[in-house]
Formats: C-alpha cells, structure tokens, sequence
C-alpha cells in the first residue's frame, strides 16, 4: 500500500451505517449510509477493520453516541479542499458541545463574512462529518438547513447533544 491509501470501515450508529475512512496521517472522513459518492472522494480504499485510527475513531463515536463523550481526541487529515474550504472546516472545530452557529457567525469568524453562501457550501463539503461537527451549523434564523447525513440525523445529533435526549 502507498502512504496515500486510504483505509475504511464501516459502524453501525443511531444515525445509520457510517464509513470511517482514514490513512496513516488520521482520521479523513466519516461518511454516511446514503452519501453523496462525489461530495467527498477518497481513493483507493481498501478495507480494514483492525486499523488503529479507525479503531480509536469507532471507539470514541461510540461512546459519544452513548452519551459519554463531548469531546473527540483524534488526529484528523482533512485532504483536499480549498484554502477557504479548509478555513471553514477548521471553524468547525471550535464549536462547543451543545452549541450551534449560523452560517453567518462562521463567515464572520474566518474573516470573510460577506461569503455565508460559500460557508454552506464548504460546510456541506466537509468530509469529517459529525467530529468536525457541521451539524450544529443552522441558519440565522435558528432553523434547521441542508446536511449530507439527512435532516433527522441532524435533528438527532443536535437533540443528543442538548441532553434531551432519551437512549432506547
């Protein structure tokens, strides 16, 4: 295997079958059962389920679906997307558990807050769904926008992480 190929396995979740994919850099994507195949694009990828990122990335999703987990400490490899794109992902990182931004507060904290558009856009691109957590962007009116994983996995996400949320 080359150093850019890419790993993946997949993991049953509350929000459906995920696909983690990662290389030996970290954790590149968490991809969801209906996913755009040309929203994110990872080749060659070749399965293993023992691959310690993967492992520690199941792990850890695990536990935040069980409501044990607020954090993630994984060394994540966002590969591709634009020098914005990358700007905006990083903005994703920094929202806090439980919390939400619009579109426009993420326009406004990269330095760039005529481009709200363009924060959608590059949100909708990112390839690290859930643990860098584009779903607690919603729109500035504090409805509920588009999502790649579907608007009830966000609306599940987001109830999780408010503690209204009920395991069954």
């Amino acid at each position: 295997m080359t150093p850019s190929s890419y790993f993946y396995k997949t993991m049953p979740s509350p929000v459906g079958l995920l696909t983690l994919v990662a290389n030996d850099h970290g954790l590149a994507a968490v991809l969801w059962e209906n996913d755009d195949p040309k929203r994110v694009r990872l080749s060659p990828l070749h399965e293993d389920r023992k691959h310690p990122v993967l492992l520690d990335a199941e792990r850890q999703l695990q536990d935040y679906f069980a409501g044990k987990r607020e954090t993630f400490s994984l060394k994540l490899d966002f590969i591709g997307g634009t020098e914005f794109q990358q700007k905006v992902w990083a903005a994703l990182l920094t929202i806090p558990f439980g919390e939400t931004r619009s579109y426009a507060q993420i326009a406004e904290q990269i330095g760039n807050p005529n481009a709200v558009r363009a924060v959608g856009a590059a949100n909708g691109k990112n390839p690290i769904s859930i643990i860098a957590p584009c779903h607690r962007v919603i729109g500035s009116n504090g409805k509920l926008t588009g999502f790649a994983g579907g608007m009830d996995a966000k609306a599940f996400l987001l109830k999780l992480e408010t503690k209204d949320f009920v395991l069954q």
